[in-house]
C-alpha cells in the first residue's frame, strides 16, 4: 500500500497513557491508517529514530477569535505542538454582533484580553453578524491548525439586549427566549458549547464590568437549555476568583448545566500565600460529580505569568504621572531619561494616581516578581525574586525593579507569578493536575498580547514536569495524555487526541532531550503593526495536522490544513 506519510521508528506515545513503544505510524487521507510495523511505501517518509511521536495537543482555552480571522498561523500555540485550539473562552468574542455594537465588543476584548482596539478595527472585516455567519467566515479561511468555538455570553447578551445588555440590566422573558433560541441555533451550526465569565478582573477598556458579569440564574438556565436543545456542548465558566466565588456562583452554574445535562469546565487557580482557595473548588466538584454531574476544573501547569517591561503593556510605574511623562518616548530615549539621577529620583518618589488595568497592581507584588532570562525559569527560587534581590543589595524593591527594567538597554522582562505559586513552589499544582477531575488549559493564546505569553505551556509540561523537575516528575506518557486524549474527551472531540487507527492524523515529532523554551520576544506582526508577545521552542522536529506537515524544526511550512471544527465529533468507527 502507498500511504501519504509514514513516520518510521519513533517512540510512540499513544495519548492514552500507555507505555511508549518503538514503531511506525502511517497516514492516509488525513487519518491514521496503520500503527506498529508498517509495510508499504509513502509519498513522504520521516525517520523518527530517537524521537517521541505524540498526538497533536488540544488547548481548551484560547482567544484566537480575532487572530483566526486575520492570520493563517495560530502562534504561539502551533509552535508548541497544539493542533486544535478552542476559542470563545471567558464569554468574550466577536459574534453575534450587529454593526452598531462593533465598538462595544472591541471595548470588551481590549479590556479583558489586552488586544489593542486598533488591531481589531484594522484586522476584522466584520463580514458577519450572526454566530452562524461568523463560523462561516472562519470556515472560509486557511490556517495551520484546527479551531473550534464556543458561543460567547457577552456578545450574545449585547446582540439580544443592545445597550441594556452592555449595561448589565436584567434580561426580560422575551430576552431569555431569544437567547435560548440563538444558543440552540449556534450549536446546530457548530458551536462547541457556551462560555461565560463572572471574574471581577474582566473589565472593558473603559473600566466597566463586562456584560455577562452579573447575569442572573434564569439567564444561564435559558442559554444552557438552548445549548442542550441544539444537541449539547461544553459549558466553560470563570467564577470570580478574586471574590472567592468557588462555592457560590459555581453552585448556580453547576445546577443549571446539570439540569440541562451539560458538562462544565471552569477555571481553577491556587493563591501564592494565605489561606488556600482551591480546596473549596475541589469540594464542590467532588460533591456534584458524586451526584452524577460531569465537571472538571481547568488548570495551568505553571505560574500564571504576567510579563512586564518597558516595551510591554505594564510595568511597576505605568500608574505614575512622572513615568507617563516619558512613557511615549522611543525606548532608547526613554532609557536614557530613566538613567538620569533626577528622573530616577522623581519616579521613585512618585505615587500611583492613574487608573490602569487591574492586573497592574500585581506589577509591584515584589515577592512574586522574577527576572525572565534567555533560559526562562517558570519555577524560580524565592531567592531570585525582586524582593529578595533588593534585600541582598540593600535597596528598596522599587529601586531594584527600576534598575532591572533598564537591563539589556530596556529590553529586559520580568515575570509576575500571579497565581499557582503556593509557598514558592508548583507542588500544589503538580498534585492537582494529576486528578481525574482536573484538565490542563488556560494558555490564553491569541490574547493578552502585551501582558501574558502562556500558550507555551505544552513545552513547559514536557520539559519541566516530564524531564527536569527533581521531585514529583510526570511520566512522558501521563504528560502527553494530559494534553491530548483528556482535553479532547472533555471538549467532545472524540476523533482526535490518540494514536489509534482511524483517528485524526494530528501528530508531533519531538526531540525530548533537546526540548527548550526561549524567552518571549516582541513581534510587531498584528494588524496595524500591533505588538504582541511570541515565544518559540527547540525540540519540535515536526508537527502534523490532518496528515500534512505544518512545521519542521521550528519553521513553518506552506501547508495550511487547519479547519473549523463544527461541534462535537464522534469517535471513528
Amino acid at each position: 500500500m502507498v500511504y501519504d506519510l509514514i513516520i518510521r521508528n519513533g517512540t510512540i506515545v499513544d495519548g492514552l497513557g500507555g507505555e511508549p513503544y518503538v514503531g511506525d505510524v502511517a497516514v492516509a487521507d488525513g487519518v491514521i491508517a496503520a500503527v506498529g510495523s508498517v509495510d508499504g511505501d509513502a509519498t513522504r517518509e520521516i525517520d523518527a529514530t530517537g524521537l517521541l511521536v505524540t498526538p497533536g495537543f488540544v488547548d481548551l482555552h484560547t482567544h484566537y477569535d480575532g487572530q483566526a480571522i486575520w492570520s493563517d498561523r495560530m502562534t504561539p500555540s502551533s509552535a508548541h505542538g497544539v493542533t486544535t485550539a478552542v476559542m470563545g473562552n471567558c464569554g468574550v468574542g466577536f459574534a453575534p454582533c450587529r454593526a452598531a455594537d462593533h465598538d462595544t465588543l472591541v471595548d470588551v476584548m481590549a479590556g479583558v484580553e489586552d488586544i489593542p482596539g486598533v488591531v481589531m478595527v484594522d484586522g476584522l472585516p466584520w463580514d458577519w453578524e450572526t454566530f452562524p455567519e461568523y463560523l462561516d467566515a472562519l470556515d472560509a479561511r486557511q490556517r495551520d491548525i484546527d479551531v473550534a468555538a464556543y458561543l460567547p455570553h457577552s456578545p450574545l447578551r449585547v446582540y439580544v439586549m443592545g445597550q441594556r445588555g452592555a449595561d448589565r440590566e436584567p434580561a426580560t422573558d422575551e430576552d431569555l427566549a431569544k437567547m435560548r433560541a440563538l444558543a440552540k441555533e449556534a450549536v446546530e451550526v457548530g458551536a462547541l458549547g457556551f462560555a461565560s465569565s463572572r471574574f471581577a478582573f474582566h473589565k472593558t477598556a473603559g473600566g466597566e464590568a463586562i456584560p455577562s458579569y452579573d447575569a442572573g440564574r434564569d439567564e444561564l438556565a435559558a442559554i444552557t437549555e438552548g445549548i442542550a436543545e441544539g444537541g449539547g456542548g461544553l459549558v466553560q465558566f470563570i467564577p470570580d476568583l478574586a471574590g472567592g466565588g468557588y462555592d457560590t456562583v459555581l453552585n448556580q452554574v453547576f445546577d443549571v448545566a446539570g439540569d440541562a445535562g451539560l458538562p462544565v469546565t471552569f477555571t481553577l487557580t491556587t493563591g501564592n500565600s494565605g489561606d488556600p482557595i482551591w480546596p473549596a473548588a475541589i469540594n464542590v466538584i467532588e460533591k456534584y460529580n458524586a451526584d452524577g454531574a460531569n465537571i472538571t476544573a481547568q488548570m495551568f501547569p505553571r505560574p500564571i505569568g504576567l510579563v512586564i517591561g518597558l516595551e510591554l503593556s505594564g510595568n511597576p510605574f505605568v500608574m505614575y504621572p512622572s513615568y507617563l511623562e516619558i512613557a511615549d518616548l522611543p525606548l532608547a530615549e526613554r532609557v536614557a531619561e530613566m538613567r538620569k539621577p533626577e528622573v530616577r529620583a522623581r519616579i521613585l518618589a512618585d505615587r500611583p494616581t492613574v487608573q490602569s488595568h487591574p492586573l497592574m497592581f500585581l506589577a509591584q507584588a515584589w515577592n512574586w516578581i522574577f527576572p525572565l532570562t534567555d533560559d526562562p525559569d517558570y519555577e524560580p527560587d524565592a531567592s531570585t525574586s525582586i524582593a529578595a534581590r533588593a534585600a541582598a543589595h540593600g535597596v528598596t524593591p522599587m529601586e531594584e525593579a527600576y534598575d532591572r527594567l533598564l537591563d539589556d538597554e530596556g529590553h529586559a522582562m520580568l515575570l509576575v507569578a500571579m497565581g499557582n505559586y503556593e509557598n514558592n513552589s508548583l507542588d500544589t499544582v503538580g498534585n492537582l493536575i494529576r486528578r481525574d477531575d482536573v484538565v490542563l488549559g488556560l494558555g490564553d493564546g491569541g490574547a493578552h498580547y502585551g501582558m501574558i505569553c502562556d500558550a507555551s505551556y505544552p513545552t513547559f509540561l514536557l520539559a519541566h514536569w516530564a524531564r527536569d523537575r527533581a521531585t514529583g516528575r510526570l511520566s512522558v506518557a501521563d504528560a502527553v495524555r494530559m494534553m491530548t486524549s483528556v482535553p479532547a474527551r472533555i471538549a467532545g472531540l472524540a476523533d482526535r487526541g490518540r494514536i489509534t487507527l482511524g483517528y485524526k492524523a494530528d501528530l508531533n515529532l519531538i526531540d525530548h532531550a533537546a526540548l527548550r523554551l526561549h524567552k518571549p520576544v516582541i513581534a510587531n506582526d498584528l494588524p496595524a503593526g500591533g505588538r504582541r508577545l511570541d515565544q518559540t521552542a527547540d525540540g519540535y522536529v515536526a508537527t502534523v495536522v490532518s496528515g500534512e506537515v505544518i512545521a519542521e524544526n521550528g519553521a513553518p511550512t506552506a501547508a495550511r490544513p487547519g479547519k473549523l471544527v463544527r461541534g462535537r465529533q464522534p469517535a471513528p468507527a
